[in-house]
């Protein structure tokens, strides 16, 4: 599942966005993030507004891609 993601600027950034991720249940794995692109991506089954919550909490505001 890819997840657009807004405010990342810099590895920490990138840091944070796995962590948060990870511990979402049902996240298997955290595949990628990319701040240069804006974009994360996980494997599992997660609930798509787990995750955004889970990225709002610190700070990055996200949506799922179609």
């Amino acid at each position: 599942m890819k997840l657009k993601v807004e405010g990342m600027s810099c590895g920490h950034c990138e840091k944070a966005v796995r962590e948060a991720l990870a511990a979402v249940p049902g996240v298997e794995g955290v595949v990628r993030v990319s701040a240069a692109e804006g974009e994360a991506e996980i494997s599992g089954q997660a609930e798509p507004r787990a995750l955004v919550a889970a990225l709002d909490e610190q700070g990055f505001d996200a949506c799922v891609e179609e």
